[in-house]
């Protein structure tokens, strides 16, 4: 009989050990769950305000490289096309090397799609350039940059900000 006391006693002691342990690892992971929210949370505040600063960065790139921005604000009349053709090449080299950081809080896909409406612009303005003679003034290659874009049913670029503006409100 009293080894059956002790086999109950034991029994009941492990049983005992049991839930205690169980609970132990219920509350642990909880405990993990609501510190990873927390961590979560905190790394949002932190790094929000980057990222809203570089969703409007990427929008004022776009819209800083855009044919029609670019041959409004760089052009200077008299000046040779092929001289305003390398200013407008640079000018949208140096907003990209200005903009390149902002790809560490913007999405790949919005990053490489700002990256081929880079690329699509400049395809524009040389190939709009390569119609150009010796004699051709930064108005002619600017009216041919117009004629070429008037020609596209759309630009990369206005696909490339609604995609942008889309994806920022998404994390709002």
């Amino acid at each position: 009989m009293d080894h059956l006391i002790i086999v109950v006693l034991i029994i009941a002691l492990l049983s005992i050990v049991w839930i205690v342990q169980s609970f132990l690892k219920k509350a642990e992971a909880r405990e993990i769950k609501y510190l990873q929210i927390e961590l979560k949370k905190q790394r949002q505040e932190y790094f929000l305000p980057s990222r809203f600063e570089a969703y409007q960065r990427a929008i004022l790139f776009l819209e800083r490289i855009h044919p029609n921005s670019l041959v409004l604000r760089l052009n200077k009349p008299g000046l040779p096309a092929r001289v305003f053709q390398t200013e407008i090449l640079k000018s949208i080299r140096d907003e990209y090397d200005h903009n390149v950081v902002q790809q560490l809080f913007i999405s790949s896909t919005a990053w490489d799609m700002m990256k081929k409406s880079r690329e699509d612009v400049v395809r524009i303005i040389n190939l709009a350039g390569d119609q150009m003679t010796d004699s051709s003034t930064s108005l002619d290659l600017s009216m041919k940059i117009f004629e070429v874009l008037a020609q596209l049913e759309h630009l990369t670029i206005d696909v490339s900000i609604d995609f942008i503006k889309k994806e920022f409100q998404e994390t709002l």
